[in-house]
């Protein structure tokens, strides 16, 4: 699990009854951590660079624009571009178990010249170019990634003369893993767009709320007031996906931030995300994060890095 340095918590700053926040400015970024102590609704939050939120402790509800909403835990990122505003939720959080995010600002100057550096010299296998950062991406972190933020929060409240140069070298490389991340994303553009409005709406957010329960195509298709084949049909027209495709890619979203809490086995994070038996859930586990459960969780317990 990420770790924030206790320079971060030594110099945080009560901006509200509710919330510290914690900042650090360099040439090419602004790292940003929130503290929320108490649960609120509706708290708005804007930047006028990109920004990479990554989730430490608690749990968020994020709604960007009119899109239908989304829960953000820990293990996971989300990356928007400038001047987008989200709308948060802070459904847990409290004074003894704060929810903590650390939002970084990167201007559109660096993220620029890391594409053309990708185009000089990462050639694409289809020979096609690096294109601009995909907004709107939220993903689960890999070690990489895991490792370089867990890096950076170290970088920026440390008190070094050259933190400006190292931290430029590993926004260069965190900006490349993610645009080589684009196939482990938990929305597709097409999934964003589901608006609150559509009438599968309510059967995406069921489905999220209930991912520790039994879920079957039968009992949603008649939440979504269609036969079963007329669902299935929609479903995977509307979002690319089957619905037994989305439950799985739910649950595993799930099981990647549970994974990294130290105090569950195994056992109590697939039986926590809905997975019927632990072979199912390995087996799922694999094919979408290339390792099985046990590998994730060693690995996550054996970073380096300390803040």
């Amino acid at each position: 699990m990420l770790k924030l340095h206790d320079k971060f918590l030594e110099g945080r700053r009560l901006e509200t009854m509710v919330e510290n926040q914690t900042s650090y400015t360099l040439k090419n970024a602004a790292m940003h951590v929130f503290e929320t102590h108490e649960q609120a609704e509706k708290v708005l939050l804007e930047f006028n660079q990109p920004v990479l939120a990554s989730m430490i402790e608690g749990k968020k509800v994020m709604h960007l624009r009119d899109y239908e909403s989304f829960d953000f835990l820990p293990g996971e990122s989300l990356v928007l571009p400038a001047n987008e505003t989200m709308c948060i939720d802070f459904p847990e959080a409290k004074s003894k178990n704060p929810t903590r995010c650390p939002a970084m600002a990167i201007s559109e100057e660096k993220i620029k010249s890391v594409l053309q550096f990708m185009n000089e010299s990462m050639t694409k296998d289809d020979e096609k170019e690096w294109g601009l950062m995909d907004y709107n991406f939220h993903f689960v972190n890999d070690q990489g990634i895991f490792q370089i933020l867990q890096r950076l929060l170290f970088l920026f409240s440390e008190n070094h003369p050259s933190k400006d140069f190292f931290v430029d070298n590993m926004l260069r490389e965190l900006i490349i893993r993610i645009l080589q991340t684009n196939e482990r994303k938990i929305y597709t553009n097409s999934q964003i767009a589901i608006n609150s409005n559509n009438r599968l709406s309510y059967v995406i957010r069921y489905i999220r709320e209930h991912l520790h329960e039994p879920l079957n195509v039968d009992d949603l298709s008649k939440k979504a007031y269609m036969s079963p084949s007329h669902f299935y049909r929609v479903f995977k027209n509307e979002l690319g996906i089957s619905p037994i495709e989305f439950i799985n890619n739910e649950r595993i979203k799930l099981a990647t931030g549970l994974l990294q809490n130290p105090k569950l086995n195994i056992k109590d994070v697939y039986m926590q995300c809905g997975f019927e038996s632990r072979s199912y859930f390995n087996r799922v586990f694999k094919h979408r994060q290339q390792l099985s459960p046990g590998e994730y969780q060693t690995k996550v317990k054996n970073i380096k890095y300390k803040v």
